[in-house]
């Protein structure tokens, strides 16, 4: 590990952090350093998985609009 950080962390945030920590059997600061990492990655840092999809479907059309009768102009 490299860098230490502090946080100041209410009571029952703090239980509730331990509580997961027994739960899982990972230490506290574990529990703690997956929560960021997962809050981090929510926030648009990383791709979400399903992107690893985008563009395998082949032959549709390339602009559902275009197709007779789909829109209602």
């Amino acid at each position: 590990m490299g860098n230490t950080l502090t946080v100041r962390l209410s009571a029952q945030l703090l239980d509730r952090v331990r509580r997961l920590a027994r739960r899982t059997g990972l230490p506290v600061g574990q529990v703690v350093r997956e929560s960021i990492e997962k809050t981090l990655a929510q926030e648009g840092g990383e791709q979400p998985p399903w992107t690893k999809y985008v563009g395998v479907i082949k032959g549709g059309p390339r602009n559902l609009s275009s197709r007779k009768g789909f829109s209602r102009e």
